[in-house]
């Protein structure tokens, strides 16, 4: 694969060897939820929190700096994301419970702390099993869904900044709001520290199932970013978008889901270029017929062709 672009030294010739693994052009599009976008001119995997540290700390301050979760709320663009592209895998993954207090890193899936919350029957978690992500992810956006959001458990948070210093942080300090934090956006989430209190393990299991009963008879399976745009204060983004006649609206294989019209799905080779553009018609639509400018929920990184 060629670079994203051409030149005689490629950037990761500019850069310190770090313990854990750098690719250069590698491919996102497979590794994102919608399964379509460009490369990673450098895409990184830091072995943990200290040597994701010391790599900022020697990164050139001309190089840009993305993290990449599992990529579910999220789109890359079809030209690829410049600098580098950091993924928190192995080493970031742990969870670990203390008493009543539940100890995940960035990388661990939102679905799996919950589960772990419930084999120790500890209630207060369950909803983070709606949200398709990691918990590094739920810090940029507060990430929420059935009723709670990070902010009404989070304890405390560790993060290392693009100088390479690592932090711990409490919701205070971060400004958590609805689908909105005041945290640098430099700063990289290594894991959480999460409230919860004890509780019945049949009642936490029911109620872990419920949730995902409801995720599959209303939000489609496909491939798909998840929830699109954020909700307007009190009015609801599916309901404006279906008032708009926009449910099963097309452009090229990217589509408005005809089950649940707030997400876009890809049905097999949309381009991030035709996700994009059927959002933004979306966005169009939604304010010629409600006045409401919807906000996008999805991340879109990266550059267009």
């Amino acid at each position: 694969m060629m670079a994203l672009e051409s030149s005689h030294a490629h950037l990761i010739d500019r850069l310190v060897k770090p313990r854990g693994r750098l690719t250069a052009d590698a491919p996102l599009g497979a590794q994102t939820w919608f399964r379509t976008g460009g490369p990673a001119e450098i895409l990184f995997r830091p072995a943990d929190a200290e040597d994701l540290a010391a790599f900022l700390k020697a990164l050139p301050a001309d190089v840009p700096v993305t993290v990449l979760g599992v990529g579910s709320n999220l789109l890359v663009r079809d030209g690829g994301i410049k600098g580098v592209v950091i993924r928190l895998m192995r080493g970031f993954t742990g969870i670990a419970v203390e008493g009543t207090e539940v100890v995940a890193g960035a990388g661990a899936l939102d679905l799996n702390v919950a589960l772990t919350a419930r084999d120790h029957s500890l209630a207060g978690l369950e909803f983070l099993s709606g949200i398709p992500g990691t918990i590094g992810g739920a810090f940029p956006t507060n990430a929420g869904a059935y009723g709670s959001e990070l902010v009404d458990v989070l304890i405390s948070a560790e993060a290392v900044d693009r100088k390479g210093a690592i932090r711990t942080v409490t919701p205070a300090e971060l400004g958590l709001s609805y689908r909105h934090s005041k945290a640098p956006e430099d700063w990289i989430f290594t894991s959480a520290r999460l409230r919860a209190t004890p509780g019945d393990q049949v009642t936490i299991a029911q109620r872990i199932a419920e949730i995902d009963s409801a995720r599959a008879e209303t939000q489609p399976r496909s491939r798909t970013g998840g929830s699109t745009f954020a909700n307007p204060p009190n009015l609801k983004a599916w309901e404006l978008i279906d008032r708009a006649d926009c449910r099963g609206l097309r452009i090229g294989d990217a589509q408005v889901s005809e089950k649940h019209c707030n997400f876009l799905i890809n049905l097999g080779d949309a381009t991030a270029a035709d996700i994009e553009s059927l959002g933004e018609e979306v966005r169009s639509r939604v304010f010629k017929q409600s006045d409401v400018l919807l906000q996008w929920e999805i991340r879109r990184l990266g550059k267009k062709k």
